[in-house]
């Protein structure tokens, strides 16, 4: 029945790679099952037959989708069916993308769709990997026209050895998480998270994920010389040559002119009427190619910024190719909220704001990989705004929530321990104007929000950009590159990092991939770049995190017990813990091994809530002094309450330091005082003294 059934298998990274085709998803244009392991996942491409009408880009769209039977759980959700993509989901949806994207036929515009379906997963097998893998070969095989094949890795760093694609137990050791893609020649993207790893340490990761694509690619392209399809023609969207030298013959002097400038507004009040003129001129002669009219405009402005760079060594601003924009830092800018920073680089500002919360506000996850939980957020608004449009806010897309997790994935590296600082963050940057590089200077704008918000993060973090023009075997670099040399140029290749190394990367690219040398070019530039920003910008608004938490910022403490003693801490129905909130207003965390994460608004009542969950939990010791409160008096004394169910007796004759003749002279129910525990008798019962604390506190003081 599947008479066109195959099965190819090779080995990456020690693991056997299974490649399936022929057996299902006839229809698609492209199809194949990878099995990594006991990871299996289902690419599938398809082409619309004819090109999308009135539109200058290539409609690709990339889907990743995850679903929970591959990990054998059922939904949580009340349709228990899988909802919106998760955010893991959207990443890796971008992750493929990117790579993929400059290798299709720029002229082309047919729709193109890659669907990635996890089907199963393991802990130590990617199906990330798998997807971009199965991705790489559908449209490989297919008749889709592809410039691949293509192939992506994972590279781990476990005590100081580069490793290919890391099990689970070396990703929890590991000090890099990078994925290398490339084709056999060149370096097509690159994405890391990384704990503060040297840039020439990078390099040779990033070399060594190439150098393991390479077997991969020859396999992939195996395949598609014995199975492949012929690629198929398309209607080339390529502007008219005679309508766009007539178009520069007749506007270039003008555009110019009208690009001339580092203002952004300026720029834009200046091509307006030009593109009107041209409109005017033009829309007769090419009647109902309105839309063509406007790309060779757009052609036109690529070409002069290029030639500008290529030989002039000219930018637009009128920077140098190593000069970075005027930069300002502040910290500290809005009331009551617990931390912000602003960062404004050129015409690109970006106002990020800190709030700390209990350890419980961290964020739930629920994908199919084995994180849970995140106790640092960050999110990255766009506003329309920033760029001077007008359009509804409708929620972060794909590319929010890119830059969002590119600038937690800059700092998570630096931050505290959950011991050392017991608190979840959420960040959110706020973009206000952008002219290019929003995404670092989110990172920027939240290493000064973190600092002034009193987390002692282990190092600040800046991020800064690197740009590439190339010509045949041309090319030069140049830093912090602006809007307009992002579009019309051919990289976009951002960095994060500390003094010590990176934390963060991110490549985007828009030609078929770069060599060593420019990545190393693009290394030494930006290192230059964020050391700058950090030394004579960022640190001299603020120099170290302050040494607390903002005064509206809930305090937190921790404590650490023993798991048989949590029941007790709880009580019966919750009911002891809800008395120590209500009695102190705190709110309290116990996890599973016992850690305790007290937080409240006023400090005193957070740590008499600590008291008591230690009272409770570690029992009562002798020679120490507790606040309690009295519960009952009697004749010879009144009883007193340490924590709750921990009551005590002070005998008249401890009451005071002279001598009392009834106990209702001195202490009545409700009365909060300090005791001494003297005594804890066979019995368990517990013997208390004002007296003596009252004389051990003012020892103390004198």
């Amino acid at each position: 029945m599947f008479e066109n059934y195959k099965v190819f298998k090779t080995q990456l990274a020690g693991r056997e790679l299974v490649v399936e085709t022929g057996k299902t998803c006839g229809l698609s244009n492209g199809s194949c099952w990878i099995r990594y392991g006991e990871t299996v996942v289902m690419a599938n491409v398809t082409a619309s037959q004819k090109p999308r009408e009135g539109i200058d880009f290539f409609p690709l769209s990339v889907d990743y989708e995850e679903k929970l039977y591959a990990i054998g759980k059922i939904p949580g959700s009340f349709m228990k069916r899988e909802g919106r993509p998760t955010e893991k989901a959207i990443l890796t949806s971008r992750l493929v993308d990117r790579p993929i994207r400059p290798l299709f036929p720029k002229d082309m515009r047919n729709d193109v769709s890659v669907v990635m379906t996890v089907l199963a997963t393991d802990v130590d097998n990617a199906p990330e990997v798998a997807g971009l893998i199965g991705t790489s070969i559908a449209l490989s095989i297919s008749d889709i026209p592809f410039k691949g094949p293509i192939c992506g890795v994972n590279v781990g760093l476990v005590d100081g050895e580069i490793i290919i694609n890391p099990n689970r137990e070396q990703r929890d050791k590991s000090d890099l998480d990078l994925t290398v893609v490339s084709t056999y020649e060149k370096i097509i993207m690159i994405e890391a998270g990384a704990k503060e790893v040297p840039d020439e340490l990078m390099l040779e990761a990033i070399t060594k994920g190439h150098e393991a694509n390479k077997p991969i690619i020859e396999f992939i392209s195996s395949i598609q010389a014995e199975i492949g399809k012929e690629k198929f023609a398309f209607e080339s969207q390529e502007v008219n040559e005679e309508m766009y030298n007539a178009i520069k013959e007749f506007a270039i002097d003008k555009v110019k002119f009208a690009l001339d400038t580092d203002d952004k507004n300026v720029r834009e009040e200046r091509l307006q009427p030009i593109l009107t003129e041209v409109h005017e001129k033009f829309d007769q002669v090419y009647t109902e190619q309105a839309a063509a009219i406007d790309e060779c405009m757009y052609k036109l402005q690529k070409y002069i910024v290029r030639r500008w760079l290529l030989d002039e060594g000219k930018r637009v601003d009128g920077r140098k190719m190593d000069q970075i924009r005027p930069l300002a830092s502040e910290v500290g800018l809005l009331p009551r909220v617990h931390g912000t920073g602003l960062f404004t680089r050129g015409q690109t500002q970006v106002l990020t704001i800190a709030t700390l919360g209990p350890v419980s506000d961290s964020q739930m996850l629920d994908g199919i990989d084995e994180n849970t939980e995140k106790r640092y957020m960050h999110n990255y608004n766009f506003p329309s705004y920033s760029v001077g449009e007008t359009r509804p806010s409708r929620g972060p897309g794909r590319r929010e929530i890119g830059h969002g997790a590119l600038a937690e994935k800059a700092l998570v590296p630096v931050l505290p321990s959950v011991e050392e600082f017991p608190y979840a963050m959420r960040l959110v940057s706020e973009v206000l104007s952008s002219n290019g590089s929003t995404s670092q200077g989110a990172i920027c704008g939240s290493t000064l929000a973190l600092m002034d918000a009193g987390v002692p993060i282990k190092a600040p973090v800046a991020g800064i950009s690197c740009g590439l023009i190339t010509e045949g075997d041309r090319w030069m670099t140049m830093v912090d590159i602006q809007g307009l040399e992002d579009f019309f140029g051919d990289m976009d290749f951002k960095v994060g990092g500390t003094h010590k190394g990176i934390t963060a990367i991110q490549v985007d690219m828009k030609i078929d991939g770069l060599t060593l040398e420019i990545i190393k070019s693009a290394f030494e530039t930006t290192k230059k770049g964020r050391e700058y920003i950090l030394d004579e910008i960022m640190l001299k608004a603020i120099a170290e995190p302050r040494d607390s938490v903002s005064k509206y910022a809930p305090k937190m403490v921790t404590t650490k017990i023993d798991v048989d003693k949590i029941r007790e801490v709880i009580g019966t129905g919750g009911k002891v813990i809800q008395r120590i909130c209500a009695e102190c207003d705190v709110k309290i965390d116990i996890s599973e091994d016992g850690n305790v994460f007290i937080l409240g608004i006023d400090q005193e009542a957070t740590q008499r809530a600590l008291e008591i969950v230690e009272t409770i939990a570690k029992n009562p010791e002798v020679g120490a002094i507790y606040k309690g409160k009295v519960t009952r008096i009697m004749n010879f004394g009144a009883f007193v309450e340490i924590a709750p169910g921990k009551e005590g007796l002070v005998h008249i004759s401890k009451l005071d330091n002279k001598r009392v003749e009834k106990v209702e002279d001195v202490v009545s129910v409700g009365d909060e005082l300090a005791v001494k525990v003297v005594e804890i008798d066979d019995h368990g019962r517990i013997n208390l003294s004002r007296k003596d604390a009252i004389a051990d506190l003012e020892a103390k003081k004198s």
